[in-house]
């Protein structure tokens, strides 16, 4: 292969970069990325970022001394508008055509929108270094703030914006924080802390509308009939795939790029991180991991595995691992934990032990169960005691 097209200035894109010169791959390496930056990370935009504790150059994934390192050109600010796998050429928003030998897909994912609001002033959605910066920017002014998802991101910002002293309330449709990522009894755990700092919980409640004032959001509406007063909205319902430009490359699409479990999508084609959707045997189906770790493990899979050709490609199973922070609380969890599972506490005690207020208070983990069968563990503040646990998820494990 004599140039290789990296179509996402993200995490992923420049872990496979490095793994390409590693490798041994010394031709063109091209680098397309929508934002004028150069590739940062994400979990810290809804926590350090946005509370002020870091700077925006800190997100930097890599110097520019260490990206010139790897000889690569940088078409940034450039969109990736379309793929024809027949001709092995990616086109782009100002027209120019990048001919390929090999392509990896690292296009991450974009935010999900309401169908309403996100005309006013003042309503947010938070995926980019330059929106977290956008939305910190008003916060300094002490708005009253309502955080629309409470998955794993709107509980990372509500958290974070409650630290700033400000007026929150996190709203779902779920009966808890985080149900669908972690189950409900852990998700009322995390409910709980966020009512012990003082965000106010709207929960089982879906959103309606928003009311707004010369172009600028006044309220959030719920289906009950009941006005949230808001200066500030942040929607965090969750995202999609970036596919919309491999519409027609004959690629097979579905939730994400459809791969095998090389991470092969076509001839010569290959995709990574929150993009990428491939059959996982241990999950007994297809996934699709947004999780920082999946976007590094996979990268490095992916470049192997074009270097490699597909008689020599490797299979990508990893076990799942991801984390979020609350209020000095640290969340882990590694496999796979569904909302159905049975769940057993093997280490710690899930009720404080300390005085009210300190995030260590609480300290466990929990194994996550179907069918009698471990597929997954969840630290809450013990990141040792939890790597003690892993050994109990097998690649076999079915979740």
């Amino acid at each position: 292969m004599d140039h290789i097209v990296l179509v996402g200035a993200s995490a992923a894109g420049l872990t496979a970069a490095d793994a390409l010169r590693r490798e041994g791959f010394t031709g063109t390496l091209t680098m397309v990325g929508e934002e004028l930056r150069t590739p940062y990370d994400r979990p810290p935009l809804s926590k350090q970022v946005l509370a002020g504790d870091w700077e925006p150059h800190r997100s930097t994934l890599r110097q520019d001394t260490d990206i010139q390192r790897l000889r690569m050109n940088l078409r940034l600010g450039c969109r990736a508008t379309g793929l024809d796998t027949a001709e092995r050429v990616v086109t782009l928003a100002d027209g120019d055509r990048l001919g390929y030998d090999g392509l990896i897909i690292t296009t991450g994912l974009r935010p999900r929108r309401l169908p309403f609001g996100h005309e006013l002033a003042g309503v947010h959605v938070l995926r980019t270094l330059d929106e977290t910066l956008t939305l910190r920017a008003q916060l300094l002014a002490g708005p009253r703030v309502v955080v629309i998802g409470a998955g794993f991101l709107g509980s990372e910002i509500a958290a974070t914006t409650r630290g700033l002293g400000l007026d929150v309330t996190l709203v779902d449709v779920e009966p808890t924080p985080l149900a669908r990522q972690v189950g409900t009894w852990v998700g009322g755990l995390a409910g709980d802390m966020h009512r012990d700092h003082g965000v106010r919980l709207r929960m089982r409640r879906h959103v309606t509308g928003m009311t707004g004032d010369n172009g600028r959001v006044t309220a959030v509406v719920l289906d009950d009939g009941t006005r949230l007063p808001a200066d500030v909205v942040v929607v965090a319902i969750g995202s999609v795939p970036a596919t919309e430009w491999l519409a027609g490359s004959g690629l097979a699409l579905g939730d994400g790029v459809l791969c095998d479990v090389t991470c092969r999508a076509a001839p010569r084609v290959y995709a990574a991180g929150d993009v990428a959707n491939w059959p996982h045997p241990a999950a007994g189906g297809r996934v699709r991991l947004e999780q920082r770790t999946n976007a590094t493990q996979q990268a490095l899979t992916a470049a192997k595995n074009l270097l490699s050709g597909p008689a020599e490609a490797v299979p990508y199973a990893p076990v799942p691992f991801g984390w979020t922070d609350h209020y000095g609380t640290k969340i882990q969890t590694c496999g796979w934990c569904p909302s159905d599972a049975t769940i057993e506490v093997v280490d710690g005690d899930p009720q404080p032990r300390k005085a009210d207020g300190d995030p260590q208070a609480r300290k466990f983990v929990a194994l996550y169960k179907v069918d009698g069968r471990v597929v997954g563990a969840l630290g809450w503040n013990s990141a040792r005691a939890l790597r003690e646990y892993r050994s109990h998820l097998t690649e076999n494990s079915a979740a």
